[in-house]
């Protein structure tokens, strides 16, 4: 029995080790939202205009900054594009992962449907100051309230967007 507490009590200090690395990385690549980014039109691969900022006045938007070239992007994409398929509010931006039809190619390859906004020079995402491949930042009514690097899960993503929908 002394065994099973000690060993309990190792497990959950490694926990909260673990939690509190992944909290630190996260404060320390936190993408940083341009000035008047509210006001900036983006066009998306359809050719439609949007503003991360009009898309998260009614519920959260996540953006989603990725690249075809990430090899951890093509974890996360999948729960992404599950997150569009069911009704989710999310704007991906394509990071340096070529032109207009290369990055539709790429989708069509992967057969994903997603709202992309391709940042093709990655001029968009120095903006965001976005240093990692994905990150995954969350706006509520033009406001950034959360922002993660790294793999992430479809429930991880979907807590993310309820807590936002729920602290502002």
């Amino acid at each position: 029995m002394a065994r099973l507490r000690r060993w309990t009590r190792e497990l959950l200090i490694l926990l909260l080790l673990v939690l509190g690395v992944m909290f630190a990385m996260d404060w320390w690549r936190a993408p940083q939202a341009p000035l008047a980014f509210d006001q900036q039109m983006l066009e998306t691969l359809d050719g439609e205009p949007v503003s991360l900022a009009q898309l998260s006045q009614d519920q959260p938007l996540l953006v989603y900054f990725w690249a075809s070239w990430c090899g951890v992007c093509r974890f996360t994409t999948p729960y992404v594009a599950k997150l569009v398929a069911n009704g989710g509010n999310v704007m991906t931006v394509a990071l340096r992962s070529g032109n207009d039809q290369q990055v539709e190619q790429w989708l069509a390859a992967k057969k994903l449907q997603l709202p992309v906004v391709n940042d093709e020079q990655g001029k968009l995402s120095a903006q965001w100051q976005i240093g990692v491949t994905p990150t995954i930042v969350v706006i509520s009514q033009g406001q950034v309230v959360q922002s993660t690097t790294g793999w992430t899960s479809y429930w991880g993503m979907k807590l993310r967007l309820w807590w936002a929908g729920h602290i502002s």
